[in-house]
């Protein structure tokens, strides 16, 4: 009888929550893509203050002082009567915190590159004064002692003292496609992740800079749609194995107005990814990479004489990604420096002299470091987050200069996203997981305890609470070498494991990416929330050669862009498709860029797996794509081109079976939709029909008006006719 009444309350259980399933709403693409249903409320990221006990934001055109603790306001330093039609976008304050630079009107140019209006505000007159009236300028940058700024403006770097506010040109050479000076170049701006390329020395007397010449790099050309004649849209692309751009560093002395150019050495085939100052306002850092970026040296150039010294040199059978490894911090005394490096396979810290003798290693382990949060130079501490816990999740730690026992300071599991105030006092965590929107909060350095709470996304919670979501849930699939690799998987609220569903995996699988992460992905994770409630299993798998693990792993790929990472994707699509609840002639995957290209060599070399697949703007011949991060990973194609392709799609268009749908924008600056149209064209050679859309001057992202809400309709209606 006992077991009967058992039976009877699960029975009864299950059909109330399947009721209850029922009665909750379906996350519509209208949601996600128009209304914005889940958007998450997010907090300004903090301008700390020097004292540390405040810090400003910008807040409904004014900014603000706030009180540290309390995160009451005490003061406007910028009113809105004062800028009158000034939208502000951003603004920086200078040493002495008694004027900020104003940037509003802002033109976007490409990923990070943009030109806009500029304007000194000083806070004790209240005067708006602006910067430059010949044009929208790039990158005002005030100096250290808040006397003067720098910019760019039409491919030269000029000066401007604000007290008397005449304009002093550095350079008078720049021109379009042709020179540039204090700014990068199209590929370093993709690919090493900066744009402004002039930096201020300590003593607010020197300006180190970039000069390209890119006379020699060959233009791509892009139709722009707008008019009844379609006008051309030129610029210069680095193609791999093409001529690069040429590089020079230079400091201008405004004291003497001369400028000297800096001794990189003889090879000019060369990359300098990262130039800064060290404590010393005579002595530059420039970090140099040779063409295959397999080499790192650390030079420390005398700004006098030009005279530039190797201090310390890193070499990888790989590859040295700059950008990974981008941590270093010359210390306030002058004679030591932090330096982060995968040389015991793991990404830490090394504590160097400075002349590149190594004191010690600060963190060791099975684990990557993922970057420094700050450096407590009297307490000798050193706060970073890492993968120690898990990589899937990021979690605030601190360590002693002299190494020894890490203290996690972050409480609780998933992904902390750390800004950390000047004084290293406090510090802003932003704390998110899979399944539960950012979290918002201030915190202690000393122990990690909550101080306030400043966004609970409380909202966005209790909106989910009212629609069909089901959790993200993680898991490990086994490749065919044995190898675990890590995934996620998000099923029907109504799920029956009696019944089958169509499974559709996400991938990227790009080098260092990951997306089998704890954390929140607001967009996409309600996407795979609509489909899950058509009766889809939407899956991840993040195959060799992404992130979090290791550089073996990252590594894993190297000279074989795409052979490694498809053959791990096919071994998840067939464990899926053997799982009891999953029907096996209903797989299918998408990607974006990295993502578009394993998608399409997934419907193709594994014909036999997928019958469906989506590339949104993929690369689809590395042949195509620019040459620092194509050569990073394949070196160029004249030194391996089997590397470049034999695992192209283009030479694998007779192997597709199934529904392919590729999507390109064609104002595409970063993967032409070059791309799309040779895809498209060998497919037709091999008698394969697909389907195609292309969106009118929209770039990689793909955005703008209601674009991605058209975009993801596109997909869904596919997924529905072909999955």
């Amino acid at each position: 009888m006992h077991k009967t009444i058992q039976i009877l309350l699960i029975i009864t259980l299950c059909l109330t929550t399947s009721v209850q399933a029922q009665r909750k709403k379906v996350v519509s693409l209208e949601d996600i893509w128009q209304r914005y249903t889940f958007y998450p409320k997010s907090v300004e990221l903090p301008n700390w203050m020097y004292d540390g006990q405040y810090y400003t934001a910008l807040l409904d055109n004014e900014v603000i002082q706030y009180e540290v603790v309390t995160n009451q306001p005490v003061k406007t330093l910028v009113a809105k009567e004062r800028v009158g039609d000034l939208k502000i976008a951003a603004y920086e304050l200078n040493r002495t915190e008694d004027q900020l630079i104003l940037q509003g009107n802002v033109t976007p140019i490409y990923r990070r590159s943009f030109k806009a209006d500029y304007y000194v505000f000083d806070t004790k007159s209240e005067q708006l004064t602006q910067i430059s009236k010949n044009g929208k300028v790039s990158y005002v940058t005030l100096s250290p002692d808040g006397q003067q700024v720098a910019y760019v403006r039409d491919n030269n770097l000029f000066l401007m003292n604000l007290k008397d506010q005449q304009e002093i040109t550095i350079t008078k050479d720049g021109k379009l496609n042709e020179i540039i000076n204090g700014s990068t170049d199209w590929v370093y701006e993709e690919e090493f992740g900066f744009a402004k390329a002039f930096f201020w020395s300590s003593d607010s007397k020197k300006v180190a800079y970039y000069r390209f010449d890119e006379s020699a790099v060959k233009e791509y050309n892009m139709q722009v749609w707008d008019a009844l004649y379609p006008t051309d849209y030129r610029f210069k692309y680095p193609k791999a194995g093409e001529e690069n751009a040429s590089v020079e560093i230079w400091v201008y002395d405004i004291t003497t107005k001369n400028s000297q150019k800096m001794d990189i050495g003889s090879e000019q085939d060369i990359y300098i990814p990262r130039v800064q100052w060290t404590k010393d306002a005579n002595l530059l850092s420039i970090r140099r990479m040779n063409r295959l970026q397999n080499q790192l040296d650390l030079l420390h150039a005398d700004v006098r004489t030009g005279k530039a010294t190797t201090v310390l040199t890193e070499n990888s059978k790989a590859y040295v990604d700059v950008e990974f490894t981008d941590d270093l911090t010359y210390l306030e005394k002058g004679k030591q420096f932090i330096h982060a490096s995968e040389k015991s396979g793991y990404k830490h810290l090394y504590l160097y002299n400075l002349s590149g003798k190594m004191i010690r290693p600060i963190t060791t382990g099975n684990w990557e470091v993922s970057e420094i949060a700050g450096i407590d130079e009297k307490k000798q501490l050193i706060y970073f987050t890492a993968t120690k816990e898990s990589p899937l999740e990021r979690h605030l730690y601190v360590v002693p200069f002299k190494g020894g026992t890490v203290k996690k300071l972050s409480q609780v599991k998933g992904t902390h996203s750390i800004n950390m105030s000047k004084d290293q006092q406090y510090y802003i965590d932003a704390h998110s997981t899979a399944n539960t929107p950012p979290v918002t909060s201030l915190r202690s350095a000393k122990d990690g305890k909550l101080i306030k709470v400043l966004e609970e996304n409380k909202a966005i919670q209790e909106k989910m609470g009212s629609y069909q979501i089901t959790p993200k849930t993680f898991l490990t699939i086994d490749n065919k070498e044995g190898t675990a690799l890590n995934a996620w998987m998000i099923k029907p609220a109504d799920f029956d494991e009696n019944k089958k569903y169509p499974v559709l995996m996400f991938v990227y699988g790009g080098p260092g990416s990951q997306q089998v992460l704890d954390s929140w992905d607001t967009f996409n994770y309600f996407w795979y929330q609509h489909l899950a409630a058509q009766g889809y299993v939407v899956a991840c798998v993040d195959n060799r050669g992404t992130g979090g693990r290791g550089a073996a792993f990252r590594q894993a790929t190297y000279k074989q862009l795409g052979k490694l990472e498809t053959e791990d994707q096919i071994a998840a699509a067939e464990y899926l498709a053997g799982l009891d609840y999953v029907d096996e002639e209903r797989m299918g995957i998408w990607g974006w860029s990295y993502g578009g290209y394993m998608a399409a060599l997934c419907i193709t070399k594994g014909a036999e797996v997928f019958k469906t697949a989506i590339s949104v703007a993929p690369v689809v011949s590395w042949r195509f794509y620019d040459t620092i991060y194509t050569e990073r990973y394949l070196q160029r194609p004249q030194d391996n081109p089997e590397g470049y392709d034999d695992n192209s799609p283009l030479n694998h268009a007779e192997k597709l079976k199934g529904n392919y749908l590729l999507v390109h924008g064609t104002g595409d600056d970063n993967v032409h939709f070059q791309n799309a149209v040779v895809l498209q064209d060998a497919l037709i050679k091999a008698n394969k029909q697909f389907e195609s859309f292309y969106y009118p001057n929209k770039n990689h992202g793909i955005y703008g008006g209601n674009t991605r809400l058209h975009l993801y309709q596109l997909m869904t209606d596919f997924l529905k006719r072909k999955l």
